[in-house]
């Protein structure tokens, strides 16, 4: 099978035996509003859509992927060691022909390999678990030196979408006073002037944890799952909607 012209393949130097892809809405077989590659099996679509979709993107795989149980957390689960509905928010694989997967859609999916080509892994980072520490908890487990590791930034809402609370801003200030500067307020006020509502530039807080790690190499970012409907889910624009599925693994 050939990889949909639609889909998204990682722009960066990953070695050669790194293979990596995202899909987008479209190469399935899933009707309104899960129009129409949704491999989700937990958002409501038809299961025998989600199997039709999954059957297509296991023909473009050496495995069928290690399938997570998401819960917005920070734990790791090993392709070929833990069995598929694992409840954790990010895969890491080892050997060749293992897939890591994560399901997306306005949450940020990251990828992740090393330089030599020996460890990839994929995680799902929302806002509670980017700051609960899936990033770290991925690199952690992965057992690379940090600057030996690169890491690729799916599609994910956008700073112009991405409105959050002051909880929300509170939680990674509290922990990091540089992610101040990946909010800044939408425009109602309170009385004293103090903004209700942030714009959460979800991108640039990955990337800020990221370096903190180590991690300099990091590339992607900048697509919005929110503003574009025509090639993305976003349950924040839609609700009932499917997910998009980033895929990593090992020649």
């Amino acid at each position: 099978m050939t990889l949909p012209a639609e889909w998204i393949v990682p722009d960066w130097p990953a070695p050669a035996n790194v293979r990596a892809f995202m899909t987008t809405r479209s190469g399935g077989v899933s009707r309104p509003p899960f129009d129409s590659m949704n491999p989700a099996a937990h958002v409501g679509d038809d299961p025998e859509a989600v199997a039709g979709n999954r059957a297509r993107l296991r023909g473009l795989l050496p495995a069928e992927p290690l399938w997570l149980d998401q819960v917005h957390g920070s734990r790791v689960a090993e392709a070929g060691v833990e069995a598929a509905g694992a409840q954790a928010d990010a895969g890491l694989a080892r050997a060749p022909g293992r897939v890591c997967a994560v399901l997306t859609a306005d949450c940020l999916p990251v990828l992740f390999c090393d330089r030599a080509g020996t460890v990839v892994a994929a995680a799902h980072a929302g806002w509670r678990g980017l700051a609960g520490g899936v990033l770290e908890r991925t690199v952690e487990a992965m057992g690379a030196a940090p600057e030996r590791i690169m890491a690729w930034l799916g599609a994910a809402i956008g700073p112009e979408a991405f409105e959050v609370g002051e909880e929300v801003r509170e939680a990674f200030v509290a922990q990091d006073p540089l992610a101040a500067t990946a909010f800044r307020p939408a425009g109602l006020t309170t009385l004293d002037g103090a903004p209700r509502k942030w714009l959460a530039d979800i991108y640039a807080l990955a990337r800020l944890r990221l370096g903190r790690l180590g991690v300099a190499e990091v590339h992607g970012g900048g697509l919005c799952t929110f503003t574009d409907s025509g090639r993305f889910y976003s349950y924040r624009r839609d609700g009932r909607t499917g997910r998009m599925a980033s895929v990593i693994w090992l020649e």
